[in-house]
């Protein structure tokens, strides 16, 4: 909107005699002609002073990966993984070397970012899809809690605070909170390439993709290539207006594919297996890989990453760099157990569905030439519901703090390296469901340098210090009752004052059955595990005829 002014009229002293010009047939005092000059000059000054403020408002690209664990990164200390353009931008701005998701699955997380809020807030606190209630019935203990099952029309989205400011909004890639109703274009987003209910790709990583919104390229396409293109050519279209556009990579969540160039690529700088042929530790529930050597999952890194280069190089050319605020992040942590048990978190305990570090902690990069000092670091942490407000206020639109409740700025962080309010506020995560990963029911907060895990199962609590044991190995819960009540009783406060979701018990558990599947995932399906994964590094390994489509006759 222009802004209004009030414009004083000029006045005359009484004894000047005015002098009247005629205009048509209309005879106007000198004194009015005037002040309709001056009105109209000042009208235009402001009118081309708000054009400017306008063009000078940064554009915002948000760079969104699926189940990407933070040590996939080379900059983060992967030696297997090559990702020199993501490595590149981490280095544009500042890295948050303490950066989080908002859940240890990917639809809450997402909410999260939309919404500014802690996902027992929202509600949105599984995948969405995931059975609940008496419609689980995998043998544990726990029914899990009932969930919100697609974005709250009634909330006002990232993507909406924007575009009522006048950006363009442009949307790349997986949605996967809500179908029909409840679609990118349905929250604020008037483009949408490629976003639907689904979470995972319907037709693989190559083309034909089988997906309603996004029509197909030529037999063999890369998927993750696409989508980086498709938010090229968006930002490459921009001139004047600002844009807001987001790419929500489906990579590098299963299935996990790539070609057989790079297959071969990665499987011949594989690091050297454990002496014990061992890649995976049983952890609990489930077995965990403890190496990155995966020769299929490098190749989709090297793909996701040359995405990425493709839109850092169409802000490049746009002449805006400067003025471009940059984030990257992901949505949960790696895949260290179940689905493909592609990746390794370590030294992070844990993945994708699990409580611990490894599937919360992700690689978190904010950029902006203008204002963010390159290659700047920052300890504080961070989370994904901070992005709503963070973006809202380095693009100098009002907050919203009624609508992102949970999120805080992180500007002063940006341009200062250093904000003591955020250091020691506290980080909330509600997740009482079982993963497909070996995750148990539980809710976690982060008070400082203090975590805590709070077991729905029966209501017991880790206590970890995480400097001093980022691989939460020593549980310090009976040494420090004090610290542990205080901070059990900040989080079930919470949770009570936004009407969070319990899993209730099962009625059907059965303890003898429970053990037999329990014995079945450390011995036999550990074993065909190792087997599958040795299998990949052969010389002579293929797994389908044409690699998952990507090979065209």
């Amino acid at each position: 909107m222009r802004p209004t002014s009030f414009v004083p009229r000029p006045t005359t002293p009484h004894s000047t005699r005015e002098r009247a010009i005629t205009i048509g047939s209309l005879d106007v005092p000198s004194s009015t002609l005037l002040w309709m000059l001056f009105a109209t000059i000042t009208f235009a000054c402001l009118s081309i002073s708000q054009a400017k403020a306008e063009d000078a408002r940064p554009n915002v690209v948000l760079i969104l990966v699926d189940d990407l664990g933070l040590h996939d990164i080379g900059i983060e200390g992967s030696k297997f993984h090559q990702t020199p353009h993501i490595d590149a931008l981490a280095k544009r701005g500042m890295r948050f070397t303490a950066g989080y998701a908002n859940c240890r699955v990917c639809s809450p997380s997402r909410a999260s970012i939309q919404l500014g809020q802690f996902t027992a807030r929202h509600g949105i606190t599984d995948w969405i899809g995931a059975k609940t209630g008496m419609n689980f019935n995998r043998g544990d203990e726990l029914l899990p809690a009932e969930y919100v099952h697609a974005m709250p029309a009634s909330d006002v989205t990232l993507p909406e605070a924007l575009r009522e400011s006048g950006y363009k909004t442009f949307f790349a890639g997986k949605w996967h909170l809500g179908g029909e109703g409840s679609m990118p274009t349905d929250h604020g987003f008037d483009i949408n390439i490629g976003g639907h209910h689904r979470g995972s790709p319907p037709g693989g990583f190559f083309a034909p993709y089988k997906n309603p919104v996004m029509e197909n390229g030529p037999d063999g396409e890369s998927l993750t290539r696409r989508l980086g293109k498709e938010t090229a050519s968006f930002i490459e279209g921009q001139d004047d207006q600002p844009y807001f556009a987001m790419l929500s990579f489906y990579a590098v969540h299963g299935p996990i594919q790539t070609t057989q160039e790079l297959w071969q690529k990665y499987r011949e700088s594989a690091p050297t297996p454990p002496a014990d042929g061992n890649r995976f530790k049983i952890d609990r529930t489930l077995p965990v890989r403890q190496i990155q050597d995966n020769p299929v999952y490098a190749g989709m890194m090297e793909t996701l990453d040359n995405a990425v280069g493709d839109v850092m190089a169409a802000i490049e050319a746009s002449g805006k760099a400067d003025n471009t605020l940059v984030i990257f992040t992901g949505d949960n942590g790696g895949v260290s157990s179940g689905d493909a048990y592609s990746t390794s978190n370590l030294p992070h305990r844990g993945g994708k569905g699990r409580q611990w570090e490894g599937g919360l902690r992700e690689p978190y990069y904010v950029s902006i030439p203008a204002i963010v000092p390159e290659n700047s670091t920052s300890d504080v942490p961070v989370i994904g519901s901070d992005l709503y407000p963070t973006i809202l206020d380095v693009c100098n639109l009002p907050l919203r703090p009624q609508q992102h409740v949970d999120g805080r700025s992180l500007e002063t962080v940006l341009t200062s390296g250093k904000d003591e309010s955020l250091e020691q506020r506290s980080l909330i995560w509600h997740y009482p469901h079982y993963g497909n990963q070996g995750g148990e029911p539980s809710s976690v907060i982060r008070t400082g340098d203090y975590k805590l895990i709070h077991y729905h199962l029966d209501s017991h609590d880790e206590l970890y210090h995480l400097p001093t044991d980022i691989g939460e190995q020593n549980d310090l819960a009976s040494e420090q009752p004090e610290r542990v009540a205080a901070m059990r009783k900040e989080l079930l406060a919470y949770l009570k004052s936004v009407d969070a979701k319990f899993p209730e018990p099962d009625p059907r558990f059965d303890p003898e059955k429970a053990k037999q599947r329990w014995a079945r995932a450390h011995g036999p399906n550990k074993e065909r595990l190792e087997k599958r994964e040795a299998a990949m590094l052969e010389p002579n390994w293929k797994p389908n005829k044409n690699w998952w489509g990507s090979t065209v006759d």
